[in-house]
């Protein structure tokens, strides 16, 4: 119910509400002006309905999606909890949407310039077969070139069956080189799984650099569960909130070591357990230069993009 009313009212503050969007740390990365560099993760609007209110909230960029080609339903049972005590999230949505067609359609409504950068978030659908998977991210890159600053290639969501497969080498790099080369221009993100190992971040760095990626989006949710969140949730599905902190630091602390000099003009942004200011602040500090939210909506409610900025300004 909850979630049915937050989004409720997110489109109706965006139907009478004008786009505010604070300035604090700003910068531009190939072209993209970021106001400020905080934003919303994709999941949060899967369909496009909600990015007039989410741009008078003050959100500095939007991650669209995941977007599918075909529309899809979520998962059968029990897809979405919360926990207060934790500040965490379960899902195990699996990708629902409305289908490309549809959220195009929608984006495209929206005159450019944007106020922010549109980020699309692009997956496959769950009957597509892994050996033709990057057909359905191509399709996606075609279709939405004419409305996408960046895309994020998401092959790291925990809720569609063998996705996670497409990280295994050969397979990776038989599957991400069409796919970045398909876009062209247009920056491409890899949103990389908070459940790989050290050795696989490094790995998943080194060659999707080759490859000529953008950068990337660390992390996804989290299939490992600690004592509560084991007792909480079940073992399917992926937790994001306070208890993926320590892992989306860990990895983003890995990869700007390990990049080194490769690091260059590649943009990494940091995601999962951002609940407060001063954890955004830290993320920046430690090297993102773009940061994340949705659990910390959930608990935080809706000002939290105006609270962050109010901090950094007073700083």
């Amino acid at each position: 119910m909850a979630h049915s009313l937050g989004h409720g009212t997110l489109r109706f503050i965006g139907a009478f509400k004008s786009s505010k969007i604070e300035s604090w740390q700003s910068f531009t990365w190939r072209g993209l002006h970021f106001a400020n560099p905080l934003g919303v993760a994709g999941g949060l609007d899967k369909n496009a309905l909600l990015m007039r209110g989410l741009w008078s909230l003050g959100a500095g960029f939007l991650e669209i999606g995941t977007v599918t080609p075909k529309p899809q339903k979520a998962n059968p049972g029990k897809c979405f909890d919360r926990d207060i005590q934790t500040e965490s999230v379960w899902n195990h949505l699996g990708f629902p949407n409305d289908g490309g067609e549809k959220i195009l359609q929608r984006i495209l409504q929206i005159k450019r310039p944007y106020p922010t950068p549109i980020f699309v978030n692009i997956g496959k659908n769950r009957d597509t077969a892994l050996p033709r998977a990057h057909e359905d991210y191509i399709h996606l890159i075609e279709k939405f070139a004419p409305v996408a600053d960046a895309f994020v290639i998401n092959i790291s969501s925990p809720n569609t069956k063998g996705l996670r497969e497409l990280l295994h080498p050969v397979r990776f790099q038989e599957f991400l080189r069409p796919v970045i080369a398909a876009a062209q221009n247009i920056p491409v993100l890899l949103k990389l799984s908070p459940d790989v190992t050290d050795d696989e971040l490094r790995s998943c760095l080194d060659i999707s650099t080759a490859l000529g990626i953008s950068g990337w989006v660390l992390t996804n949710t989290t299939i490992e569960r600690n004592d509560l969140t084991k007792k909480l949730y079940p073992p399917d599905g992926g937790v994001s909130g306070r208890p993926l902190a320590a892992r989306a630091i860990e990895m983003l602390k890995i990869a700007n070591s390990h990049l080194g000099n490769q690091r260059q003009d590649k943009l990494i942004v940091s995601v999962g357990g951002v609940m407060s200011a001063e954890d955004v602040f830290e993320r920046l500090r430690l090297g993102a230069q773009l940061v994340q939210i949705y659990t910390a909506l959930v608990f935080n409610g809706p000002t939290f993009f105006h609270e962050v900025s109010y901090q950094a300004r007073q700083t």
